[in-house]
């Protein structure tokens, strides 16, 4: 959908985001129900804290999980070009 630009509202704890780009709807509503789910698992666990921070700690969660992915994908690819 690189041509057409999609409008699409989300829901990320509690608050409405009116959201404008080139990715599909589903793939934004997808992406927001992840933080979603995440920010409410941190504030399940902590519940002293502000939105705020925990956006922050979720983000810094979300962060983790994409860069111990991205070096799993690295060595994936190291050990075929190893076997090739």
């Amino acid at each position: 959908m690189a041509d057409k630009q999609c409008k699409v509202t989300v829901e990320v704890y509690g608050e409405s985001y009116a959201l404008k780009g080139d990715l599909e709807a589903e793939r934004v509503k997808m992406i927001a129900a992840l933080v979603d789910a995440k920010m409410k698992e941190i504030a399940k666990n902590n519940a002293f804290l502000s939105p705020t921070k925990i956006a922050v700690l979720a983000a810094l969660n979300l962060a983790d999980d994409y860069l111990r992915l991205e070096n799993d994908f690295n060595q994936i690819v190291q050990m075929v070009k190893e076997v090739k």
